[in-house]
C-alpha cells in the first residue's frame, strides 16, 4: 500500500477526513523548544509547540500532524520529508518531541502542522523553521585568538594587597575576506569572552548585548549562532568584533573567580548557490588592536570612551589596519563549547528622564522617574580634551547628591573624552548600572532632558502578565515588582543590579521564580540557570549558594540549594516542561545522598546557614535581628525544606522512570516527620520551636503538621501577627515564601490583604510611601546600615505573586495538570478590594480573568485559550445564575460555591 494511502486510511480510522477545513479554527505561536524559528539547537530531538484559536467556544484538539523538511520547497511538496508523524490522535500541542531522521550540525529545517478539532480540521500551518547547532566539537575549526598582553595604555590590573581595581581595554579584531559568488546561506558561530560586539561589512550582526551568556567557564562555555545571509556583501566581506571583559576578565572585587584574558572564537559558515562552501575562522590571520576608544570597560566600575582615539570604518572593507597586530592564539577555555539556548540580554525599553537639577558644585542630577537598569545614551556639547563623567545612583541624600555608600566598592562612572569640541552622541558597550539618579559633571551648560534616554536591559523574553486592581497601592506593589524582577536578569536572576555583587543567588528565587513566571516568559533563563547551578556543584556534590559560583560558598544548607528544585518544578508546572527534571535528576539525587550524609542527625538537618534571612529587625538600624524570639531555629528551616524536597524527588522519580527510589524518599520522609515533631513541635501549644511565624508556617504548609492540629498551629500564626506584629509581616526571605497563601488557604485573606496594603514598617507599602520603585532588599531599607540595603532586590516577594495571580485573580492552575492545561478558578475576593483585572500568556495562549464586586453587585469576565478547560468556583452569595451559555459543560452546586465547568472562549458571569 502507497504512503498516503495508507495515512488516508488512518486518517478516516481516526475520525480525520482531511477533505475540509474550518477557517474559524487558526494554528498559530508554532514554537520549537518554546522559541519562534530559533537558530544553533543543540537537542537531537527538539519539541514542537503551538496554539490554537477558534471564533467558537470550547475548542478541542483532537488529532495533530505533523511534517518536517530540510527545505521549504519539500516541505511544500510533501517529498523528501524527514518526518511524517502521521495522524496522531492527541491533544497534546505543547513540546511534542521530534522523532524523524537524524537531523544533522549546522542545517536548516522547516516545519507545519495541521489539526483536527472538535470545530473541524485546519489547513497546514505557515512553515515554521529551525537550524541545528554544531554538534560535533571536530567541526570547529576556528581557534582562540586575543591579546595575551596586559601592557596596553590604559590598563591597570590590581594586585594582592593593591587596589582591587580592574581596568582593561577593549579588544578590537577584524578580518577581510572574499566571497566572489553569489551566496546562499551565511551562518556566523560566535564565542567572545566576556562579552562582544560583532559586526559584518560595518553592521552589528545582532541587537544582542552581553553576548554570550555568563557560565563557570572551566565548566561551559557559550557560543551564539546568528544568520548573516543579509549581511554578505559581494566579493569583499569584513569581520569585525569588539570584546569586553564581561564577567571572563577579573570582576575586581575581592573572592570572585576571574578566568583569564578576553579573547574570541569565530567561524563564519559560507554556502554558496552553486552548492560550493567557504569557512572564514579566528586564527593568526586577523588583525587586533587594543588602542581603540573603548579605553576601559568593568560591569561595576563603569565604561571609558576616549574619542580621541576613534578608528573610523574599522569594521568595514578597505580600512588600513597596518598599526595593528596579530593576535596571539589564546589556550581554549575549559569549558565545554555549548550552543546557548537561551536568547541573549537585549533593550527592552526606553525612558526619558522626568526632572535634570543643578549642584552648587556645577554638577547636573538627572532623575529617570525609575529605579531601573540598563545604561544612559547622551547626545550633548562638550570640549575637546575635557571627560564628561556620569555617575549612577539609585538613591539621593538629603541634600540632593548622589547616595554611593550601598554601592560599596563599584564606582558605576561612566567617562566619555571628547576629541574636539561641539556635539557628540554617545553610549557604553560593555556595563550597566541599576540606577534612578546620574550626576553629570564636566558640562559648561545645562542641558535639556531631550538629550539623555535610559536603555532598560534584561534577558530577551516576553511579558506575560497584567495585573490591575481598584487599589492603586496594589497596583504599584506589582510595578514595583516588575521592575525589579526584570532589572535583575543578566542570563542568570541576579540579587541586585547596582552594587559590587551582582550574582545568582539561589534563596533569592527558591519561591519567587513561579511567581516571576507569570508576569514573564522566564523558562529559558531558568533553564540555563539550573545548568549553572549543576555546572558550579562541588565533587561531593554540595551545591553553591551562588550560581555561577563566581564566589566560592558551599555552605552545605538546605535552603539555598532548594531552589534547584523549586525552580525544575516550576518549569513543569508553570510550562508543562519537565526537560530539567529529567536533566538534572541525577545531580538532585546526588545533592540528597550528600545532605544526608553531612548535615542529617536522627533524621534532623542541623546545619543552616542563614537564617530567616532578612527579618524585620526590632530597630530599623539592623540589618538582622538581636532579639531570639524572632530567629527561627536553622534546624527548623533546613528539616522543613528538606522534608518537602523529599516529596519533591519523590514526583521527579517518577516523571524520570526511576521508580525504585521512590519508596527511599518516601521512607525517609515519614521519619524525618516524625523526628522533626518529636524534637520541635509542642502538642500542648501547638507552637514549632520559640513559635515564629515562619516555623509554625512552614512546618503548615509543607505538610510536617500532625493531623487534626493544622487549625491550632494556624491559630498561633494568626495569633503572633496580630499580637506581636500588629498584622504586619514578621518572616523574611524563608517564611515570606508561604505567607499569603498560608492565610488565604486557612480562611484569613483578611489578614493577608492587611499585610499587603499596610504603609507603615515593615511592609511593601512603606517601601513604597518612602518612594520605592522597585523592591528594597530589606523591610527597613531607607534606615539600615548601607552595607547591605540595595533598593533592587526581589527576594522579599516571596509568595505574593503566586498569591496576586492564583488567589486574587483566580488564574490557577488545577492540581493534577501542568502548563494551565486545566485550570481551578476560585479567587478570593478580600473587604476592600472592589476589582481585579488580570492575564497571563499560558503556554496554550492568553487567560484573562476580571471581576468586579460592588454595591453588592457581582461580575466576572474570563477568557481560556483552545484546548484548554477551566472548573470556575463562584461563592453562592452572590447569587450567580449560569444560562445555556455556549462552553458550559456542566453546572453543579458545592458546600458554599457554584461549580461551572467551561471549555475555551470568552465567558460573562453576573451582572
Amino acid at each position: 500500500m502507497k504512503k498516503t494511502a495508507l495515512l488516508l486510511l488512518i486518517a478516516l480510522v481516526l475520525g480525520w477526513t482531511g477533505c475540509s477545513s474550518d477557517s474559524t479554527v487558526e494554528v498559530k505561536n508554532l514554537r520549537l523548544e518554546m522559541k519562534e524559528n530559533p537558530l544553533g539547537i543543540n537537542v537531537a530531538q527538539p519539541r514542537f509547540s503551538w496554539q490554537i484559536a477558534s471564533g467558537k467556544p470550547d475548542l478541542k484538539q483532537t488529532a495533530y500532524q505533523i511534517q518536517v523538511a530540510a527545505s521549504p520547497e519539500q516541505l511544500e511538496s510533501g517529498d523528501g520529508l524527514l518526518w511524517d508523524s502521521g495522524v496522531i490522535r492527541s491533544d497534546e500541542s505543547v513540546l511534542v518531541p521530534y522523532a524523524g531522521k537524524a537531523l544533522e550540525s549546522g542545517k536548516p529545517y522547516y516545519w507545519r502542522v495541521k489539526l483536527a478539532t472538535n470545530q473541524g480540521d485546519t489547513p497546514w500551518s505557515n512553515a515554521g523553521s529551525w537550524s541545528m547547532a554544531l554538534l560535533d566539537d571536530s567541526e570547529w575549526k576556528a581557534t582562540w585568538i586575543g591579546e595575551d598582553s596586559l601592557s596596553n595604555p590604559g590598563e591597570e590590573i590590581g594586585v594582592a594587597g593593591g587596589n582591587n581595581k580592574t581596568r582593561l581595554a577593549a579588544r578590537y579584531l577584524r578580518k577581510e575576506f572574499a566571497a566572489d559568488k553569489a551566496v546562499k546561506r551565511a551562518v556566523l558561530y560566535i564565542s567572545g569572552l566576556g562579552s562582544y560586539e560583532a559586526y559584518l561589512n560595518g553592521k552589528k550582526v545582532s541587537e544582542d548585548v552581553f553576548a554570550p551568556m555568563p557560565s563557570l567557564y572551566y565548566k561551559r562555555i557559550y557560543y551564539n549562532v546568528y544568520d548573516v545571509t543579509g549581511l554578505m556583501a559581494p566579493d569583499k566581506n569584513t569581520l569585525g568584533v569588539i570584546l569586553g571583559n564581561g564577567r571572563f576578565f577579573s570582576m575586581r572585587n575581592p573572592g570572585m573567580k576571574t578566568f583569564g584574558l578576553p579573547r574570541l572564537l569565530a567561524q563564519l559558515q559560507i554556502e554558496y548557490a552553486d552548492g560550493s562552501q567557504a569557512t572564514v575562522v579566528s586564527d593568526a590571520s586577523w588583525k587586533i588592536t587594543s588602542k581603540g576608544p573603548i579605553v576601559a570597560n568593568n560591569e561595576f566600575d563603569g565604561e571609558e570612551y576616549d574619542a580621541r582615539l576613534e578608528m573610523e570604518g574599522w569594521n568595514a572593507n578597505g580600512f588600513d589596519d597596518g598599526a595593528w597586530k596579530t593576535p596571539d592564539v589564546m589556550e581554549a577555555p575549559a569549558g565545554k563549547l555549548t550552543a546557548q539556548q537561551n536568547p541573549n540580554i537585549r533593550v527592552q525599553e526606553t525612558l526619558k528622564p522626568v526632572a535634570i537639577f543643578e549642584r552648587p558644585d556645577g554638577k547636573y542630577i538627572l532623575d529617570m522617574g525609575q529605579n531601573m537598569v540598563g545604561w544612559l545614551s547622551v547626545d550633548l556639547k562638550g570640549k575637546k580634551d575635557k571627560p564628561v563623567s556620569m555617575t549612577f545612583a539609585e538613591l539621593l541624600q538629603k541634600d540632593g547628591s548622589l547616595y554611593l555608600a550601598n554601592l560599596r566598592k563599584a564606582l558605576v562612572t561612566d567617562i566619555y573624552t571628547p576629541a574636539k569640541d561641539g556635539d557628540f552622541s554617545w553610549q557604553p558597550r560593555f556595563v550597566y548600572h541599576g540606577f534612578r539618579y546620574v550626576e553629570v559633571s564636566g558640562l559648561d551648560y545645562k542641558p535639556e532632558l531631550s538629550a539623555f534616554a535610559g536603555h532598560v536591559i534584561y534577558d530577551e523574553m516576553a511579558t506575560t502578565g497584567c495585573f490591575e486592581t481598584s487599589d492603586p497601592l496594589v497596583n504599584q506593589i506589582h510595578k514595583n515588582s516588575y521592575w525589579g524582577i526584570r532589572g535583575n536578569y543578566r542570563g542568570m536572576p541576579t540579587d541586585c543590579p547596582q552594587r559590587d555583587e551582582r550574582l545568582g543567588w539561589l534563596g533569592d528565587r527558591a519561591t519567587g521564580a513561579y511567581g516571576e513566571a507569570f508576569i514573564f516568559n522566564n523558562a529559558q533563563l531558568y533553564n540555563k540557570w539550573l545548568q549553572d547551578i549543576e555546572d558550579s556543584m562541588s565533587p561531593e556534590g554540595s551545591i553553591s549558594d551562588v550560581s555561577p559560583n563566581y564566589w566560592t560558598i558551599y555552605a552545605d544548607d538546605v535552603t539555598w540549594p532548594s531552589a534547584f528544585f523549586y525552580v525544575a518544578d516550576m518549569l513543569y508546572r508553570q510550562f508543562g516542561d519537565d526537560s530539567a527534571i529529567r536533566a538534572h535528576y541525577p545531580a538532585m539525587k546526588r545533592w540528597m545522598a550528600h545532605m544526608e550524609e553531612a548535615t542529617m542527625k536522627d533524621y534532623i538537618m542541623t546545619k543552616d546557614q542563614y537564617g530567616d534571612w532578612c527579618m524585620p529587625p526590632e530597630s530599623q538600624e539592623l540589618i538582622h535581628s538581636k532579639d531570639p524570639s524572632r530567629k527561627t531555629d536553622g534546624a527548623i528551616l533546613s528539616t522543613t525544606v528538606y522534608y518537602d524536597l523529599l516529596n519533591k524527588m519523590v514526583g521527579f522519580a517518577r516523571i524520570c522512570g526511576q521508580d525504585a527510589d521512590v519508596s527511599g524518599y518516601e521512607s525517609l520522609a515519614a521519619k524525618m516527620k516524625a523526628a522533626y515533631n518529636a524534637k520541635f513541635f509542642n502538642k500542648e501549644t501547638a507552637e514549632y520551636g520559640n513559635n515564629t511565624v515562619t516555623a509554625n508556617i512552614l512546618s503548615l504548609r509543607l505538610g510536617l503538621v500532625p493531623e487534626g492540629y493544622e487549625g491550632k498551629v494556624f491559630s498561633n500564626i494568626v495569633k503572633k501577627t496580630e499580637g506581636d506584629f500588629n498584622g504586619h509581616v514578621s518572616t523574611g526571605v524563608l517564611g515570606i515564601q508561604h505567607l499569603m497563601r498560608g492565610l488565604t488557604e486557612y480562611g484569613r485573606v483578611d489578614m493577608a490583604y492587611k499585610i499587603l496594603t499596610n504603609e507603615t514598617y515593615p511592609s511593601w507599602g512603606y517601601m513604597i510611601k518612602n518612594g520605592a520603585t522597585t523592591i528594597w532588599e530589606l523591610w527597613n531599607g531607607d534606615t539600615a546600615d548601607p552595607a547591605m540595603n540595595s533598593a533592587n532586590h526581589v527576594m522579599l516577594l516571596g509568595d505574593l505573586l503566586i498569591w496576586y495571580y492564583e488567589d486574587l485573580a483566580g488564574i490557577k492552575c488545577a492540581p493534577d495538570a501542568v502548563g494551565f492545561k486545566r485550570l481551578v478558578m476560585e479567587p478570593v475576593f478580600p473587604d476592600g478590594l472592589d476589582e481585579v483585572s488580570a492575564s497571563y500568556g499560558s503556554v496554550y495562549g492568553e487567560i484573562k480573568s476580571a471581576w468586579t464586586k460592588k454595591n453588592g453587585d457581582f461580575s466576572w469576565d474570563i477568557t481560556l485559550p483552545g484546548n484548554t478547560t477551566a472548573i470556575v468556583r463562584i461563592p453562592k452569595e452572590y447569587n450567580v445564575t449560569v444560562g445555556n451559555l455556549p462552553g458550559v459543560r456542566k453546572v453543579s452546586a458545592t458546600e458554599g460555591y457554584m461549580e461551572i465547568e467551561i471549555g475555551s472562549g470568552s465567558y460573562h458571569f453576573g451582572k
